[in-house]
C-alpha cells in the first residue's frame, strides 16, 4: 500500500490514477493527522511526501512529519516531492531518511522507476550465499575471488541490479571498480542497451559539456558537425561515471541537474531532452571528507549513492591472490601460446606477502611483465622479484630527496648499489632491475668505481 500525502487535490488525484494503472494500491491523505491515521491503519510500504501542507513554503511541515514517520518505523521508503525545491531541502530530506526527492511537476516515468526500486530494496534483503550459488544466480564471471568481503560485494550487486539505484562504488584504485559497475549492468534489466564508460579525471572542464551533453554543428568555433553526448549514448542503458571524485565544482552543477530531473539540453539547442538511464559512480576517492571540506557537492553526493559498495584492497583478501595470479597465467597461456607456463609454490606464497598499493591492477601486471621478461615455463620468485624493482621505479614509488641535498650520479650510484645488493651481486639481473642492458650497467660500474664480481653472474 502507498501512501500519497498532499493537501493539493489535484496532485492526489493525479498520483492516486497513476498508480492504480500501474497495479499499486494507493491511498491518500491531505494533512498531518489524516496521514498518520492513515499510516497507523493500513499496511503502508510507501509513502510519497509533500513537504508543505499550507501556504508556508519552507518545507518544514513536510520534514516534520518525515521524521515521525521514521520514529514509527526507520525503514520505511518514502519519497519527497514538492514544488519548491532547494538544495538545502533535498540534503536534509536525504539525511533524515527520505529515500529520494523530486520535485513537480513530476516525470511519470522516473517516479514509477523510483517506487519500484525503493519497494524493490524494501521487500528482499540480501542473503549469503556461496561464491558457487552466486555464480549460478548472477553474471559474474569476469570478477576472481572467494573471500568473504568480495562474496558480500557480490551479494549486494545481485541483489540491486535488478532496480535502478543509483550506485557509488568505492576503493582504491586498481580493485576492479569497472568490473563491478559491469556486472550490475550485466545482472539488471538494462543488459542489451548501451553500457557507457566515462572518465571524469579524464575530461577537462572546458570539455564536459561537450562530451557528455553532445553539441549540434556551430555550436562553438570548432564544432564543425553534431556530436552525441554520453548522456545520449547511455539511453535505456547504464551511464558509468569512473573518477567522480575529480570533478570540479563547476561540472558538479551540471552533473547534478541531469541526475536530478533526467533532462539535458545540447550544446547549441535549446530542446530539452529527456534521458532514461542507469547510473554507477565510482572514486577512490573519500567523498564524505570533500564534502566536509567543501570540494563536492552534498546535493550530489545524496543523489549518487542510494547504494555504496566498498571494494576491500588486494591485501585485505590475500587469500584471493592464489586464484587470481592463476587466472592471469591461464589467460597469458592463451595469449602468448605458452601452455607450459605456472608458478612455484613458493612465488606464490611470496606474492601473497606483497603490499601490493596498485591492488589487482599490479599484480596482473607484475605477473605478465614477468612472463614477458622470462623466459622460464616456471615462474619463481626471483623472477617476480626483478619485476617488482623495475615497477616500483616505473611508478615513482620511491622517496626522492630534496632538490640540492644530493647529485644527479650521487643517485645513481646509490640506486646501483641498491640493485647489487638485492640480486646477491648478479650483475645481469640487477641491469635488468635498473632498466638498463648488461653492458650499460658495466660501464657505469666502471665510472663510478663501484666493485663487481663478474663471476657472480
Amino acid at each position: 500500500m502507498i501512501l500519497i500525502i498532499d493537501d493539493d487535490i489535484a496532485v492526489q488525484t493525479s498520483l492516486l490514477l497513476l498508480l492504480q494503472q500501474e497495479g499499486f494500491a494507493a491511498i491518500t491523505a491531505a494533512s498531518v493527522e489524516e496521514a498518520l491515521t492513515a499510516y497507523e491503519n493500513n499496511p503502508v510500504s510507501l509513502v510519497i511526501l509533500d513537504l508543505n501542507f499550507s501556504i508556508e513554503t519552507s518545507g518544514s511541515e513536510g520534514m516534520a512529519l518525515l521524521q515521525q514517520l521514521k520514529q514509527r518505523n526507520s525503514s520505511l521508503p518514502v519519497i519527497l516531492i514538492t514544488g519548491w525545491g532547494t538544495i538545502e531541502l533535498a540534503v536534509q530530506g536525504m539525511k533524515l531518511g527520505a529515500g529520494d526527492f523530486i520535485n513537480k511537476p513530476w516525470s511519470n516515468d522516473h517516479l514509477l522507476q523510483t517506487i519500484r526500486t525503493l519497494l524493490h530494496l524494501q521487500d528482499s534483503k540480501p542473503e549469503q550465499h556461496s561464491r558457487r550459488q552466486l555464480n549460478s544466480l548472477y553474471q559474474l564471471a569476469p570478477i576472481v575471488g572467494e573471500d568473504p568481503q568480495l562474496l558480500e560485494v557480490l551479494e549486494t550487486i545481485g541483489h540491486i541490479a535488478a532496480t535502478d539505484a543509483p550506485v557509488l562504488i568505492t576503493g582504491e584504485s586498481g580493485t576492479g571498480k569497472e568490473l563491478i559497475a559491469e556486472a550490475i549492468h550485466q545482472n539488471s534489466l538494462r543488459n542489451g542497451k548501451a553500457f557507457v564508460k566515462v572518465n571524469l579525471g579524464g575530461i577537462a572542464t572546458s570539455l564536459f559539456e561537450s562530451e557528455m551533453f553532445g553539441h549540434v554543428r556551430g555550436a562553438f568555433t570548432d564544432a564543425k558537425t553534431d556530436r552525441i553526448g554520453r548522456f545520449e549514448m547511455a539511453h535505456k542503458g547504464t551511464i558509468f561515471l569512473d573518477e567522480i571524485g575529480e570533478l570540479d565544482m563547476s561540472s558538479q552543477v551540471k552533473l547534478l541537474r541531469v541526475l536530478q530531473d533526467r533532462t539535458y539540453e545540447v550544446l547549441g539547442s535549446s530542446r530539452t531532452r529527456m534521458v532514461d538511464m542507469r547510473v554507477v559512480c565510482a572514486t577512490n576517492r573519500n567523498l564524505e571528507d570533500m564534502v566536509a571540506a567543501g570540494t563536492f557537492r552534498e546535493d550530489l553526493f545524496y543523489r549518487i549513492n542510494l547504494i555504496t559498495v566498498r571494494l576491500p584492497s588486494l591485501r585485505e583478501r590475500t587469500k584471493d591472490i592464489p586464484l587470481l595470479v592463476h587466472f592471469f597465467i591461464d589467460n597469458l597461456k592463451i595469449l602468448y601460446r605458452r601452455s607450459e607456463l605456472n608458478v612455484t609454490p613458493a612465488a606464490m606464497k611470496w606474492l601473497q606477502q606483497l603490499p601490493f598499493p596498485g591492488n589487482i591492477r599490479q599484480l596482473k601486471n607484475l605477473i605478465e611483465r614477468s612472463v614477458l621478461v622470462s623466459r622460464k615455463p616456471v615462474l619463481d620468485v626471483g623472477d617476480f622479484q626483478s619485476q617488482l624493482a623495475m615497477s616500483s621505479v616505473k611508478k615513482g614509488n620511491i622517496q626522492l630527496p630534496e632538490v640540492g641535498t644530493v647529485t644527479l650520479d650521487e643517485l645513481e650510484v646509490q640506486m646501483i648499489k641498491k640493485a647489487l645488493d638485492f640480486h646477491k651481486n648478479k650483475v645481469a639481473k640487477a641491469a635488468v632491475s635498473l632498466g638498463i642492458t648488461r653492458s650499460s650497467l658495466y660501464r657505469r660500474l666502471d665510472k663510478y668505481n663501484i666493485p663487481y664480481d663478474e663471476a657472480a653472474d
